[in-house]
């Protein structure tokens, strides 16, 4: 997909990349123009990943990860370039120009993502009108036994999915071709001919248990508005997906139903609201019914992992005040209608990295309050691993034996959930609670099993202090002696593995390198005002860059100098390419990112001339210490040359003493 001429380049020029970062990574200001957090690309505990907001760059010093604020959306939300640049302008408030595709597969793509956002909506309300039709009676007096009245219902789009395989089928076969209902995740399908050679076999069981009502009942269906718009009612951008819009025709020979059948429909959305995926539960006892909830597969707007339940709805009053974190959906729903909506649940998986890097990014602080069973201690211990590692604020909520947040909420009443949260424990508490629990601490044995059961969790904490704290916490209510526990500690700080930046190859760099490099690498640097001329209005105002440009390559001054294949590929950065993209290596990379990220003095024509003479003077020492070597293998005979070394010598001894040495002298006083 392409965008109107310049487009992105204007957008990337009103984009501030801290801002647009910052909505995924908590930042910290680390300079004057950089800032500093956890890596969202990998796993750390130790901050490396920085962004820089004059550059408007980002760069990780752990994985390596690096460029602007396109690529960095681009990578983090798993979507093509052209999405990225959508993205930021719906960030920053810009209207998109109308976008054209670079080829017919990236139309196609395009179109599907599309297409599966709106047949997802779709299905959302067709469960809905469901839910409401006398079908869906079983299915509401189940809702309201669960405590769940009209406008809780409404709010969250919970529907019904009939007992039939072909009506959600039959709605939407003229209004999507067969490639994006097969995509979508809310069908299966079976091949009619194996299916035609099986009819002929007495006794052929049906394709799901209404099948020959759904016949019935799918003809009048067909023209019955008042479950599914029929496909004239499309909206404008729907109607391009319909079958002849580019995508493949239907395939006779494939039979295709309704995945979800007899059950009550849960929508998955995404941050911004749009439904992405559904959780179905049964209401049969059958055991041929399948699992008691169903989710949707993974699809191309779907990746489990990546989705909090009801974040769309909670993420406002999460910002303000925290996120209650509980495992199922039904629990979510009943504390958010109790009125608390800073709720949301890991929703059909175990909780992950991703949806803890999803959360930090509106609140590091948390309550996790899952199942007190065994199976719930267990995923409070998997999440909390997690949540130490991306360093929240955290706190455990544990409720009476047998009460789920959903029939704690609905027997006690909010108030006394309100009370349960207000003494929620801190997390290592409870853990320690959790060890003496399930290792008694009377004897030697049992505390060396508990303190091994602690210790990975210690080994998770990234701050020294913190641990240390721990240490005495743990010493004090297991009774040990704090000094082997210490040790203890000690060594498994000594094995965590953290990613570490390396600052030596810095350290070797002269504060004179540093000054040039930053200038070179000024050279496509996006600036607040437009250049501006002298008051003679022959010159233009100075530009670090240019002069930097001019003095190394006309006296190669950096020649000899560890920084002398980094600062030769910025010398050839040719304009509009990005800095960090040089064709270097990953060292040199790095300490240029090291360099740029630590710029917080202006760059100005004093600054540059110092960095020059300083070059010059290492120059001049390097001359030196080569004159000297060969006077030492001269000969006495050899008169003429040696009485020419040591003129040099004399004048290149004479120059280091000349504190306003300039760049004029530079090629009479490092001469071979």
């Amino acid at each position: 997909m392409t965008l109107a001429a310049d487009f992105a380049q204007n957008l990337k020029l009103q984009a501030d990349i801290v801002r647009v970062v910052g909505d995924y990574v908590s930042l910290k200001k680390a300079g004057a123009q950089n800032y500093s957090g956890l890596c969202p690309f990998h796993k750390e505990k130790t901050p490396s990943f920085s962004v820089h907001a004059t550059k408007q760059f980002y760069y990780c010093f752990g994985c390596g990860e690096k460029g602007d604020v396109f690529k960095f959306v681009q990578k983090i939300e798993s979507i093509t370039f052209p999405e990225a640049v959508r993205a930021v302008a719906r960030k920053i408030g810009v209207a998109l120009p109308k976008t054209t595709f670079s080829s017919e597969a990236e139309a196609k793509d395009a179109r599907l993502r599309t297409a599966l956002l709106e047949i997802h909506e779709r299905a959302s309300g067709f469960f809905q009108e469901c839910l409401r039709r006398p079908e869906g009676a079983r299915a509401r007096e189940y809702l309201s036994g669960r405590g769940l009245d009209d406008e809780t219902i409404k709010k969250f789009r919970i529907g019904f999915a009939p007992d039939s395989g072909f009506l959600l089928r039959d709605r939407l076969k003229g209004q999507f071709s067969e490639e994006v209902l097969k995509e979508s995740g809310l069908l299966s399908w079976k091949d009619s001919t194996q299916q035609s050679a099986l009819s002929n076999q007495p006794n052929r069981r049906s394709l799901d248990s209404s099948e020959q009502s759904a016949r019935g009942l799918s003809a009048s269906a067909r023209d019955d508005k008042a479950v599914v718009d029929s496909g004239e009612n499309l909206k404008p951008e729907a109607q391009s997906l319909k079958p002849e819009a580019g995508f493949s025709k239907p395939d006779a020979a494939l039979t295709m139903y309704s995945k979800f059948r007899n059950r009550i429909m849960f929508p998955i959305a995404n941050e911004s609201g749009r439904v992405i995926a559904f959780t179905g539960r049964t209401l049969s006892n059958d055991e041929k019914a399948g699992p008691k909830y169903l989710n949707s597969p993974e699809t191309a707007i779907y990746s489990k992992s990546r989705v909090l339940f009801n974040l769309d709805l909670a993420k406002e009053w999460i910002r303000k005040e925290y996120a209650i974190l509980v495992e199922g959906q039904m629990d979510c729903i009943s504390v958010y209608a109790a009125g608390f909506h800073n709720v949301i649940a890991s929703s059909g998986t175990a909780f992950t990295q991703a949806q803890a890097g999803l959360l930090g990014r509106f609140s590091k602080n948390i309550i996790v309050n899952f199942d007190p069973d065994a199976a719930g201690a267990k995923a409070t211990e998997r999440t909390l691993g997690l949540l130490i590692e991306e360093e929240f604020d955290i706190r455990v909520l544990t409720l009476e034996a047998g009460f789920d947040p959903d029939l704690f909420v609905r027997r006690k009443g909010k108030d006394a959930y309100r009370e349960a949260l207000k003494h929620s424990q801190k997390y290592f508490d409870y853990l320690i609670e959790r060890a003496r629990a399930q290792f008694p601490v009377r004897s030697a044995e049992g505390k060396v099993k508990a303190v091994n059961y602690l210790l990975p969790h210690v080994q998770r904490v990234p701050s020294r202090i913190v641990r240390d704290e721990l240490a005495e916490e743990i010493a004090q209510k297991l009774n040990l002696d704090r000094a082997v526990l210490r040790q203890e500690l000690k060594h498994a700080a000594a094995t965590r593995k953290t990613a570490t930046l390396k600052t030596s190859a810095e350290a070797q760099v002269t504060d004179a390198e540093k000054i040039l490099i930053r200038a070179l690498a000024s050279v496509n640097q996006v600036r607040s005002e437009e250049s501006v001329s002298d008051r003679s209005g022959e010159d233009d105002a100075f530009d670090p860059a240019r002069q930097a440009r001019f003095v190394l390559a006309a006296k190669r001054l950096h020649v000899g100098l560890g920084t002398e294949s980094l600062i030769e590929a910025l010398l050839n950065l040719s304009d509009g390419a990005e800095v960090m993209e040089l064709p270097v290596s990953e060292g040199e990379r790095n300490l240029l990112a090291a360099i740029l990220m630590k710029d917080d003095e202006e760059l100005t024509a004093e600054k540059i001339e110092g960095a020059t003479r300083a070059l010059v003077r290492v120059q001049i020492r390097r001359r030196l210490e080569q004159i000297q070597r060969q006077l030492e293998s001269l000969r006495a005979a050899d008169s003429f040359q040696l009485r020419s070394l040591m003129d040099e010598k004399l004048r290149l001894k004479r120059a280091l003493m000349n504190p306003g040495l300039s760049s004029g002298e530079i090629s009479s006083a490092s001469a071979d």
